[in-house]
């Protein structure tokens, strides 16, 4: 295992297993595996979602990103800021200030994308099938670059996506 604790964010469009994904190689590396806040979140409010509120994701996001005890073992994140900032951007247009300073300055050591090769399921939290899916893997993708991000493309489908993330992990680990 590394000297310091790899971070590791599983993201992408909406439907594309991140969460699978991340409880597979939490499982695979006996690490852990972040669960994505925002669906709790989204899914336990009475009315729909609002600016503010996708500023406390974020806020949120970052505080149990910061609160992840630190030992050897990977961690891995389900969906992270990267998503939220595009929402923010996507949805309303303009995001809090110091969002983009956080991101520039994060201590991400790897992003999978997880690819829109699977079918898109409907979900009552989801919102964007069709061609907003691939439009906001796109962006996703564009951000990662924009920022110099490591980031890898996982596809497949069941367990070669999981051969495929775990690949691009073990490159990692001395």
């Amino acid at each position: 295992m590394p000297d310091k604790q790899l971070k590791v964010v599983i993201t992408g469009a909406e439907s594309t297993g991140k969460s699978t994904l991340s409880e597979a190689l939490a499982n695979h590396y006996h690490s852990i595996s972040v669960p994505e806040f925002s669906r709790s979140y989204v899914e336990s409010l009475k009315q729909p979602y609002t600016y503010n509120d996708v500023e406390f994701i974020a806020r949120k996001q970052i505080e149990i990103e910061q609160n992840i005890l630190s030992n050897k073992s990977p961690v891995f994140f389900d969906t992270w800021l990267i998503i939220t900032k595009v929402w923010f951007d996507f949805v309303y247009k303009k995001r809090p200030e110091w969002l983009d300073s956080y991101i520039k300055n994060s201590s991400i050591d790897l992003f999978l994308v997880c690819d829109i090769d699977l079918p898109w399921v409907f979900d009552p939290v989801r919102e964007n099938g069709g061609e907003n899916r691939q439009i906001l893997q796109n962006i996703y993708i564009d951000h990662l670059k924009k920022y110099g991000f490591n980031f890898k493309i996982v596809s497949g489908e069941g367990e070669e996506r999981i051969k495929n993330a775990i690949h691009f992990v073990d490159q990692l680990i001395p």
